[in-house]
């Protein structure tokens, strides 16, 4: 399974917040089955052309909300 994400350079929201809502959304729909182990920071970041410190801030903001 592919983690399918897309940040919009467009969008008012920052792309860490895209990120987060995104993955966010795909846990809560059930898209994403339990257990699912998420990139590492470096590869996702690589992926979607981010820096490692927004992929970083958006996963510490997913482990905070749980």
């Amino acid at each position: 399974m592919t983690l399918k994400i897309a940040i919009d350079a467009a969008s008012a929201a920052a792309p860490f917040e895209q990120l987060r809502a995104q993955i966010s959304g795909k846990a809560r729909s059930g898209a994403l089955p339990v257990g699912y182990r998420l990139p590492t920071v470096r590869g996702l970041a690589e992926e979607l052309g981010l820096a490692a410190n927004t992929v970083a801030k958006a996963y510490r903001a997913l482990e905070a909300d749980g």
